[in-house]
C-alpha cells in the first residue's frame, strides 16, 4: 500500500473525532520526502485551536502509525 492510502486510512479513523466539531480534513498532497498537505475544513478551518489539532492530533496520528511521514503542513 502506497503511503498516501495508509494516510487516507489513519485520516479516515481521525475523521469522525472532527466531524463531531463540525469540521473536517481534506489530504491535498504527499511529497516523495513525506511531506503531508492537508486542508481543514468546516469548523477546523476557521477554529483557533486549529493548528493545535494539526500539530498534536492528526500530525502525532500521521508520523506514530506511518514511519515515513516526516511533516504535516496545513494549505
Amino acid at each position: 500500500m502506497s503511503i498516501k492510502n495508509r494516510v487516507e486510512v489513519v485520516l479516515e479513523d481521525i475523521r469522525p473525532v472532527l466531524n463531531a466539531d463540525g469540521g473536517d480534513v481534506e489530504l491535498l498532497d504527499v511529497s516523495d520526502e513525506g511531506v503531508v498537505t492537508v486542508k481543514l475544513t468546516g469548523a477546523c478551518g476557521s477554529c483557533p485551536f486549529s493548528m493545535m489539532t494539526l500539530k498534536n492530533g492528526i500530525a502525532s496520528r500521521l508520523k506514530d502509525e506511518i514511519p515515513e511521514v516526516k511533516e504535516v503542513i496545513s494549505a
